[in-house]
């Protein structure tokens, strides 16, 4: 019988990697795989326990609870749009896709998360500015266009306010300081 279970902390294509080969060693039929989701089959040697293990002893966890699987899916939504450049009107569009109000959907997060929607988006928004100033394609005024920021310097006052530096000062630095997407809250 197909199942779909529900995964938090996979944040890109080497967590979907992992949970893949996950539930092959576990003996899963696996349908499909998707950040924050996986569709499969149980096979006759399979066991939960040692799935849930596993996916454990790298980082992840399974979800079992209703309300933690909702905001695990917004998180993976704004991940998503954040990666195709899709910032503007996010909360509005969440709300039409999990089919709740902005409002709802902000209170929900909040309460689980301990960090309103739009604080964790700010987040994930300074943390994708770290990764295209160390990349260095960009210069500050295309990523503040990038990320749709009106203005750079809205952009820098709020990588500023942060990270407690500039972007140029983090520019220079030697070791930059990002965090992983599933450590952003």
């Amino acid at each position: 019988m197909k199942e779909t279970i529900y995964i938090k902390n996979m944040v890109c294509n080497r967590c979907i990697s992992s949970v893949l080969a996950i539930f092959t060693t576990e003996n899963y039929t696996v349908e499909s795989v998707e950040l924050g989701k996986v569709v499969a089959v149980k096979g006759k040697k399979s066991n939960a326990k040692n799935l849930n293990k596993a996916l454990e002893n790298i980082g992840f966890e399974r979800i079992e609870n209703r309300t933690e699987t909702l905001v695990e899916q917004i998180k993976v939504k704004l991940i998503h749009k954040l990666e195709r450049g899709e910032t503007e009107d996010l909360f509005q569009i969440l709300g039409k896709e999990f089919g709740k109000t902005e409002t709802a959907i902000s209170k929900l997060f909040s309460k689980h998360e301990g960090v309103t929607l739009e604080k964790y988006t700010i987040n994930l928004k300074i943390e994708k500015v770290k990764e295209l100033i160390q990349l260095g394609q960009l210069n500050f005024s295309e990523i503040a266009y990038t990320l749709n920021y009106k203005t750079s310097s809205h952009l820098a006052r709020q990588f500023k306010g942060i990270t407690g530096m500039s972007m140029s000062d983090y520019k220079s630095l030697q070791e930059w300081d990002r965090k992983f997407l599933d450590q952003i809250v």
